[in-house]
């Protein structure tokens, strides 16, 4: 058991605080006052109940959450004795330099994660105290039900500090991938080039927004579950990708010129898994296991997704009208 504090209580720190308490953790949470760091443990408490009647979480969530979930009255006396901390404040440069300066001084010892979706780690970890014990730990929301974290160290931080996190999020049922301190990171460097090809195929009217939703939901992004891009490239053979760059070029020459490492791939002969090697290594006496495995992954995403049914955005409300936006507590990082 580690003993673990949140500093941000809000969806995103409360969410990761329901995954280190049902890890088996002891976790503190905190915020700018008393007063919002107890109501938030209740919206906590009480969106655990739900999430259990609702099969989310497992039977006894609400126990453990109660029994391992405490509010503290400041962001020292959350920090104080704890053995890793998650900064999980607002998304602003100010605000977590003048958070991350009052836990590292609080705290000398305990290795300390930020969660911030695009800020430098380099930058943040100006303003903390030993900064070597310092790196990114991101999470996405819901972070309860979105398995993926990104592990951002910085240039000094120690591999303990590294493993740590790592060694924390798999104990919880997360999936780390260690990424270099860069702006926007790995996950919203690609999240956000996404929306922005998007953005353009409406501009220029080749598409609405909700015709293009349903293209990405319902074919590339249907296989992303499964597949990273380099592996669905391996798939589909590195030959076939250089000549759809090549027409690509016809009239996006500068946006879609094909990448080096591509080329340099297909000149020494490897064309993905058809010949054994690509970007991802595969055993070619294992190609059949992974065509079956792909297959049958495909069709139970089709049972799930006609189980579930169409996403509100989708559905027509009962008066045969499409339902009304509602808020949605912080936007997906």
């Amino acid at each position: 058991m580690t003993r673990i504090a949140i500093v941000g209580s809000g969806y995103m720190g409360g969410g990761m605080a329901q995954v280190f308490a049902l890890a088996g953790h002891d976790v503190v949470i905190s915020d700018v006052t008393a007063e919002i760091a107890a109501s938030n443990l209740e919206r906590i408490r009480t969106e655990t109940a739900q999430f259990e009647q609702q099969g989310l979480f497992p039977a006894g969530a609400t126990d453990v959450i109660t029994e391992r979930i405490s509010a503290a009255q400041s962001i020292e006396a959350a920090v104080a004795d704890a053995e890793f901390i998650e900064e999980a404040v607002p998304e602003r440069i100010e605000i977590k330099h003048e958070t991350l300066r009052r836990i590292s001084q609080a705290n000398p010892l305990a290795t300390i994660g930020s969660n911030t979706s695009t800020i430098s780690i380099t930058k943040l970890a100006e303003a903390v105290h030993n900064p070597e014990r310092f790196l990114g730990v991101h999470f996405s929301n819901p972070a309860p039900f979105v398995p993926g974290v990104e592990i951002i160290p910085h240039p000094t931080t120690t591999e303990s500090a590294i493993v740590t996190a790592e060694e924390l999020l798999a104990g919880s049922g997360k999936i780390g991938a260690r990424v270099k301190d860069a702006t926007g990171f790995v996950l919203n460097r690609l999240q956000y080039a996404l929306f922005h090809e998007a953005t353009q195929l409406v501009d220029e009217g080749i598409a609405t927004p909700e015709d293009i939703d349903a293209i990405v939901r319902s074919t590339f992004g249907f296989r992303l579950p499964f597949f990273g891009p380099f592996a669905i490239a391996d798939m589909a053979g590195l030959d076939v990708y250089a000549f759809c760059y090549a027409s690509l070029q016809g009239d996006f020459p500068e946006r879609f010129a094909t990448p080096a490492i591509l080329t340099e791939r297909i000149e020494r002969g490897e064309l993905g898994t058809k010949s054994g090697a690509g970007f991802r290594a595969i055993d070619p006496e294992r190609i059949a296991e992974l065509v079956a495995y792909r297959n049958r992954a495909y069709a139970k995403m089709k049972d799930l997704l006609d189980e579930l049914g169409p996403s509100p955005f989708d559905a027509p409300s009962e008066g045969g009208h499409a339902t009304a936006a509602q808020p949605v507590p912080e936007p997906s990082r």
